[in-house]
């Protein structure tokens, strides 16, 4: 019998005491014989209590056994073993954590086990294992006293919904040095270990035919491989060192600048955080490693095809705030006072150019800390950088778009040309001249 139905029970033989004393239902076996405490005995005694306590009690064992005969044929109809409890609001602690990422999650209908984690962690169960597998060598390796899965989800925690170290040391019970320790080791971690291996440069034959092919679907325009865009990451705290105000960005909040090229997927495939949030995007271009790649040659892309005799080699597309080079087009006008080949050209461009926009809307809506970030400028880049790559996982993954964030509207003065970039200049106005006419042709005499 159930606890309940047995304290009912002996609520019934209490006042079955109460209303006849003289006939106990359970009595010693000192005091009255075993004939005394027969059914036919009760039934025939002058009290109504025996009689009311035979039927209530009858009548909570039928009640009883239906509800276990229910619940042992609903057992039976679904087999597979209860899910292991959700994490409960306020409880951190390591034991919490390893209840919650146990094998038996796996039993979790996948749907439901991913929700739960992306609200934790911003990814997926399956992305976040891989996270780990990939970062628990270094972690073991440095004698953290926390396990390795611990840690990682502490800071993945921290990067997806803003949170400081102190907020995060009072919700861990850690101190608050400890928690900025871990942080800078995992982002660390993230930005040097995982970088080479899922942020790269489409050099090879197949993946950049496809980055060319999405792009083309999208723009009508041959042989673009990427699109640039920089996006100023805000400090929360404003900078003690910050001579002529360096770090202030047009926005008028202090910030360190961001510069990615995405592909037709929105993944990134070259990351730099070189400049404080004052300096333009044209300068910051100029002083990245990407920029002396490609003017220095290192960086060739074998995918050759004629345009009105033009060698058009892959390129990338930014706005008016990049200069026009060979293997960067820029709009020929922000303003569309342009021809009507020029017009469409750039209407198509900046189409192209809207992928990279939607990529760092989603960087900043998945990794609310670079909405506000609250790292010393010293680990800045290594934290934005971090962010980038558990990006490109979760667009690798194909992980749920959550809706973009949104930067305000693009303003600046179109960039100047550099006297050593007068060649690549001159090619890329004969070349960009070529592109816009080739597609006004070919989109007119459809």
């Amino acid at each position: 019998m159930e606890e309940a139905f047995m304290a009912m029970l002996s609520q019934l033989l209490h006042l079955q005491n109460s209303l006849d004393p003289t006939s106990t239902i359970f009595s010693s076996a000192s005091t009255s014989s075993p004939s005394s405490t027969t059914p036919s005995s009760l039934l025939s005694s002058s009290s109504a209590a025996p009689l009311l306590f035979f039927t209530l009690a009858s009548l909570l064992s039928f009640l009883a056994v239906n509800r276990s005969s229910t619940d042992s044929s609903s057992s039976s109809a679904s087999p597979s073993p209860s899910p292991p409890p959700p994490l409960p609001d306020g409880d951190y602690s390591v034991a919490a954590f390893r209840s919650l990422s146990t094998d038996h999650i796996w039993s979790i209908d996948a749907p439901l086990r991913d929700a739960r984690w992306r609200s934790l962690y911003g990814l997926s169960y399956p992305v976040f294992t891989t996270v780990v597998d990939k970062l628990k060598p270094f972690i073991t390796a440095s004698n953290l006293s926390l396990p390795a899965d611990y840690a990682v989800a502490m800071v993945l925690s921290r990067l997806a919904h803003g949170c400081s170290a102190k907020t995060l040391a009072s919700r861990y019970a850690l101190d608050p040095y400890l928690i900025s320790k871990i942080t800078n080791m995992v982002t660390r971690l993230l930005a040097t270990k995982l970088y080479p291996e899922f942020i790269k440069i489409p050099v090879g034959k197949r993946r950049l035919i496809e980055t060319t092919q999405g792009f083309e679907e999208l723009t009508s325009l041959p042989n673009i491989c990427g699109a640039i865009d920089s996006t100023p990451v805000k400090l929360r705290r404003r900078t003690k060192l910050n001579p002529k105000n360096i770090y202030g960005c047009k926005y008028g909040y202090d910030a360190v600048l961001l510069q990615v090229v995405a592909d037709h997927k929105k993944i990134f495939w070259d990351v730099c955080v070189k400049a404080p949030g004052g300096e333009d995007d044209s300068s910051h271009f100029r002083d990245s490693l990407l920029y002396k790649r490609l003017t220095s040659g290192d960086i060739v892309w074998e995918k050759v095809i004629n345009i009105r005799g033009h060698h058009v080699r892959p390129y990338i597309v930014g706005d008016w705030c990049y200069p026009l080079l060979s293997f960067l087009m820029t709009p020929f006008s922000p303003n569309g006072s342009g021809s009507p080949p020029e017009n469409l050209f750039d209407g198509m461009l900046m189409k192209g150019r809207s992928v990279v926009v939607d990529a760092i809307g989603l960087l900043k809506a998945r990794w609310k800390i670079l909405q506000s970030l609250n790292v010393g400028v010293n680990h800045a880049p290594q934290t934005i950088v971090a962010c980038c790559v558990l990006h490109n996982l979760c667009q690798i993954a194909r992980e749920p778009e959550p809706e973009v964030w949104k930067d305000p509207d693009e303003t600046g003065t179109p960039a100047r040309v550099l006297e050593s970039e007068r060649q690549f200049y001159y090619y890329g106005e004969s070349l960009r001249q070529a592109l816009a006419d080739d597609l006004h042709q070919r989109l007119s005499s459809r």
